[in-house]
């Protein structure tokens, strides 16, 4: 026993000497026990990692459960209506990329700025062929439908957000199909080109 080097007040300190403890460490029960805490420490994170990948692996099915569950309601309108806002929602987002690349150049742009806050606008559909004016259809239903990415919320990437988003776009295209049937095949062809898997109404559970 010794007293505390720094701290006279401290508890005495029990000490050892450099060949006991090297020669402890050379023993069969020591190496015995310090093999046992290894393995055992080992264990013990291979258990805190299957619990965290389940753990994972449950969010991301709840989340795609829900997606799945999820009813998408599509706004319905007539084809004139649906027509005139695709081609205003189109407007805007032109007019929204026009301001900024002139704001990025350091100029001021006015030009399209109520079509880009939303307020009413006069355009009526241009001439323009019907494939276009379909892509600009589905386009606006899904600006329209954008909501429902809040079912996405708190999912990281690491739990799968990507295929989870994929879902939702892929039950948002077979929903407006459903809605509108003329818009049915640019939807199958918008999945196709996002690789989203099935086509619209080809959804099936997704299994791990």
């Amino acid at each position: 026993m010794s007293a505390h080097p720094r701290f006279r007040s401290a508890p005495w300190t029990r000490m050892y000497r450099v060949e006991r403890v090297e020669a402890a460490e050379q023993s069969a029960e020591f190496r015995s026990g310090a093999a046992f805490a290894a393995r055992r420490s080992g264990a013990v994170r291979k258990a805190v990692g299957r619990r965290g990948r389940e753990a994972v692996a449950r969010r991301r099915q709840e989340v795609l459960a829900r997606i799945l569950a999820e009813p998408i309601d599509v706004p319905r309108m007539d084809a004139g209506e649906l027509a005139q806002r695709a081609v205003e929602h189109r407007a805007r987002r032109e007019a929204g990329a026009t301001a900024g690349t002139a704001n990025t150049a350091g100029t001021a742009s006015t030009s399209g700025t109520a079509e880009a806050l939303g307020a009413p606008s006069t355009l009526s559909p241009p001439r323009t062929d019907r494939a276009s004016l379909d892509r600009w259809k589905v386009d606006y239903l899904r600006y329209r439908l954008s909501p429902y990415d809040e079912l996405l919320e708190g999912l990281s990437r690491r739990e799968g957000r990507g295929r989870a988003a994929a879902l939702l776009r892929q039950r948002i295209h077979a929903a407006i199909a459903e809605a509108y049937p003329e818009l049915a095949e640019e939807c199958e062809r918008q999945v196709r080109g996002r690789q989203l898997g099935p086509q619209a109404g080809e959804i099936t559970a997704p299994s791990d």
